[in-house]
Parts: structure tokens; sequence; C-alpha cells
């Protein structure tokens, strides 16, 4: 990319806590705020203030945007913007705080059966976490509805034709506001993912969080799922996947060469390096130097941050030509395998999408397919 000019939202919020957290560092003291940023931040008003935070639930960075926010404003002696921030940090750490037992007691309940079971996801964000809570477990598929009915009271919710495919169901928990999404045996945008499902208990690690002890996949999975979800799902990120993912990437976490040689199994190589690609051109747009990729991975990316734009209120990826390539190339690599019901389950992904997108013009929602 072009440098700390080259800035890729279009929208000036996201641009902001882009600044703060990537400019700044979210590990850094709020002294750390450049005064230029300050200085913006003073300029805004009560209703922009509730925009920009809509975006910050939008894109799972409230605690780790609105920390520095409220630094840089007590620095700068504006007690009432530092307020604003503190009273939407205390909802928002009130939330959390109510989230963590629930899914512990969620986790401890599969473990008591002899159930595998791993928090996906919905931690890769902490201090922050996402909007539903989702877990992966080997468990059979009516077993894990008994057990959250019985134990739980859960009601489950309606299945898109997606999260049929998928193998996935979402419950509601009574007095818990996020959804409780669980991956049942498979992974992936259409369930192809099998061989990477049933290794990831194996790999995964305890991580805990404000005195619990979660499991976790390892670092290589963790940034698999993302790519799945990210490359060859949703197409587009959230501004939290830049910043764990450069996290890793800066703490020199992530083993490179056996993220390699998983994700060329799971045949997601491309789509993996195409995201580490695209977190490291993003972050280089705003601190001016991005992550330390081996040149291997940079080789194996078919796009970077060059092709991202800001719209709806997401970083958006292009579908054509850009991750129909990639979707194509992992169905090829499926069948070269041999893998031909994971294949058939892929080659339903272009109609399960246009569906999906008919759907979303005729009605305004694709709900119930996607």
């Amino acid at each position: 990319m072009a440098g700390p000019d080259a800035q890729i939202p279009a929208n000036r919020f996201l641009a902001l806590f882009s600044r703060l957290l990537l400019q700044s560092g979210d590990a850094l003291p709020a002294s750390a705020t450049p005064a230029e940023l300050r200085d913006e931040i003073l300029k805004l008003h009560r209703e922009d203030f509730d925009q920009a935070l809509g975006l910050a639930n939008r894109h799972h960075v409230v605690v780790r945007a609105l920390e520095l926010w409220r630094g840089a404003m007590r620095e700068a002696g504006d007690r009432e913007r530092a307020q604003w921030a503190e009273n939407a940090l205390a909802v928002e750490r009130a939330r959390i705080k109510a989230s963590l037992p629930a899914l512990a007691n969620i986790c401890a309940a599969f473990e008591r059966y002899g159930y595998g079971i791993a928090v996906i996801k919905s931690l890769d964000h902490w201090p922050d976490i996402g909007c539903d809570l989702d877990l992966y477990t080997d468990a059979e598929p009516a077993h894990v509805l008994r057990l959250m009915r019985r134990h739980f009271c859960a009601e489950l919710e309606d299945r898109s034709w997606g999260d049929r495919l998928a193998c996935k169901w979402n419950f509601r928990v009574p007095g818990l506001p996020e959804s409780v999404e669980i991956h049942v045996g498979r992974l992936g945008q259409i369930g192809e993912q099998i061989k990477m499902a049933t290794s990831l208990l194996t790999r995964s690690r305890k991580v805990d969080v404000e005195g619990f002890a979660f499991c976790c996949p390892s670092i290589p999975d963790r940034l698999m799922i993302s790519t799945l979800q990210r490359m060859y799902r949703h197409f587009y990120f959230r501004l939290c996947d830049i910043v764990d993912s450069g996290s890793l990437a800066d703490r020199h976490l992530i083993d490179y060469d056996a993220l390699c040689s998983l994700a060329q199994s799971a045949g997601i190589w491309e789509g993996v390096a195409t995201y580490m690609a695209i977190v490291s051109d993003y972050i280089e747009s705003y601190r001016g130097f991005g992550v330390d990729l081996p040149q291997f991975v940079r080789e194996a990316a078919r796009f970077g941050g060059e092709k991202i734009y800001f719209d709806r209120g997401y970083l958006r990826i292009p579908i054509v030509p850009q991750s129909v390539g990639l979707y194509g190339s992992q169905l090829a690599g499926t069948l070269t395998k041999g893998e031909l019901r994971n294949g058939a389950r892929l080659s339903l992904l272009p109609w399960l999408a246009t569906a999906a997108a008919v759907g979303q013009k005729l009605t305004g929602s694709d709900k119930g397919i996607w």
C-alpha cells in the first residue's frame, strides 16, 4: 500500500477508531494519543459520539477504542466527553461480565458429559467480545439440543438453509442477551471442513479470562476460522479482525509454517495468506508499516488491502473476481483430494448465495437462507 496517507475507510468514525487503535496502539497509554487525534475528538458532538458508538459495537472494539477515547479526553481536560465514554464502557462491561459466567457454565455442562467443547471467535476480541457466543463441539446434534434445553432452558432459533448445511444451531438462553451459536462436528461456510473440525479440539489451548478457564482454538486454527468467516462467507472485515490478527503477528505468536501446512490441508491457504495480507496492508495504511509477513505468505496472497473498501458499515471484499477466485481454488483443491462429498457441499454455495441475494433484494433480508 501507499503508506499512512492511503487510509481505506470512507467512514470518518471507522477512520477515527482505526487511528486510535493502530496509530496509538491498543496497548499504549492514553498519553501516546497524537494531539491532532485528540483535537478531532474534541470537535465531535453527542450525536456524533452515539453514531461512533454504534459503529464500534458493530466492529467489536467498544472497550478498546473507548478506553483510549476516555484517556485522551481526560488528558485534554474535557470531562464531558470523557464521561460519555465512561458511561458507554460501564454498559458494555456489564454485558461482558454477565456473559462470561454463562459461557463458562455452558462449557462446563458439555465437559461434564464428556463432550469436547471450545469457544471459537467470541474471545478473540478480548477485552471486547462479539454479539454472539460461538462454540464448537464434537457432541452429536441430538445431545446438544437435549443438553441446552434441559440445563439452560434454551430456545432453539429458526435455522436457515446455510445453518443446516453448516451443521450449526443458535439458541436463546433466558437472561442472556447474546445468542449462543454452536457448530457441531463441522466448520466452514457450508460445513465442508470436517478434518479441520475434528482436529480442532486436539490442538486447543486453555485461555484464562477474568478467572474463567476456556478451551480455545490454537493460533493457526483461530486464524483459519477467521479466514473462513471473512474470506469465504461474509466477504467483509470488522476492525476487530484487523486489530486481533495484527496483534498476534506483532507479538510473534504466529507459526507461519504450521499455519501454511494446516491451511493447505484444509484447502484454504490462499485465503489465509490473502487474509493476512489485508490485515498487514490495512495496518500499514494507518501506522506506516504493516506486520512482518514471510515472503511465502505474500506470494501466496491473491490480493491485499488495495481491494478493500468501506460500504454499509463494514470493510468489504469484492465478490468478483477476488472472492470467486478463492472459492474456485478451494473447490478445485477439495475435488483434487477426492473429497467428493465436501466438494458437493461447496458446489451448493453459489446457489445459496444467489438465493440470499435475491431474497435480500426482494424482501430486504436474507433471513432463512444465509
